[in-house]
């Protein structure tokens, strides 16, 4: 359990994260030139992204969402073919998510055009706060981590 110092720190912290997600999620995908991409479909290419072969129920299950939910927004992926289904070799009932190249290159864009937009925003701060921003990312990378493993432990 945190103590009184982690928690007055996380308060402090929680609502920063939250509205630079905010901004990120609505900036980079039309600057990348891939039109309206909801954060939905967002969440759920970047996660197949990383985890290539995930099923559709892992995927409802790691990200919290609800099988039908995550099924919609995989067909509307396949349908713009940034995501594909294959059958799962071990039993052909069930498949497998895979994104395609289109992804990989629309993903590209987009973490290219979110770093263009940080960019520009880190040159209006001073050189003492973008070198704590950088000293810091890995350390919320950890904390990212952290949160991940401890939702999927939660969940089963």
């Amino acid at each position: 359990m945190a103590d009184e110092t982690v928690l007055r720190q996380a308060r402090t912290l929680v609502p920063v994260l939250y509205q630079l997600s905010r901004v990120m999620r609505m900036q980079g995908v039309d600057e990348a030139g891939l039109g309206q991409l909801p954060p939905s479909e967002l969440e759920v290419l970047r996660y197949v992204a990383d985890a290539p072969g995930v099923s559709v129920s892992t995927l409802a299950r790691d990200l919290g969402l609800h099988a039908s939910n995550v099924s919609a927004t995989v067909r509307a992926l396949v349908a713009r073919n940034l995501v594909r289904r294959e059958p799962d070799p071990n039993d052909r009932r069930a498949v497998r998510l895979h994104a395609t190249l289109d992804a990989a290159h629309g993903s590209a864009r987009i973490e290219d055009a979110w770093a263009r937009i940080f960019a520009d925003a880190m040159a209006d701060i001073s050189d003492e706060q973008r070198a704590e921003l950088a000293d810091a990312a890995p350390a919320l990378g950890a904390l990212a981590e952290r949160l991940r493993a401890r939702r999927a432990s939660e969940r089963g």
